[in-house]
């Protein structure tokens, strides 16, 4: 159940998240020329605000990521018995395609001694 909630509290806070980035004004390359309209209108607190919000949804995503983790169910993730059994198999499986496929040897005759 915490597993669910973790997951859909990630997807609103990613979707808030690339809102947030989007809104932001680029710090350089062509649209930094028209930063200075921007400070005389008073929008620079309004970019302070948006770098803490984007920090703090980063924050928010990772921790909800860890407790979605450690909250996961064991059916979500496979146990090493399985894997070792799935593993042993797959050896197996290819030990017996390898011998069907491979090149019958060829006898090599015994050298006889010279006389």
């Amino acid at each position: 159940m915490l597993y669910s909630i973790c997951i859909v509290l990630i997807l609103v806070a990613s979707i808030i998240l690339i809102l947030a980035v989007l809104v932001q004004n680029p710090k350089s390359g062509m649209a930094a020329n028209f930063g200075a309209a921007n400070q005389v209108m008073g929008v620079r607190e309004s970019a302070n605000i948006l770098e803490k919000t984007t920090w703090t949804l980063a924050g928010l995503i990772v921790a909800l990521s860890l407790v979605a983790t450690i909250s996961m169910e064991d059916g979500f993730s496979t146990s090493s018995s399985s894997l070792q059994k799935d593993a042993e198999a797959l050896m197996e499986h290819v030990g017996t395609t390898a011998s069907q496929n491979a090149m019958p040897q060829a006898e090599v005759p015994a050298e006889t001694p010279a006389e």
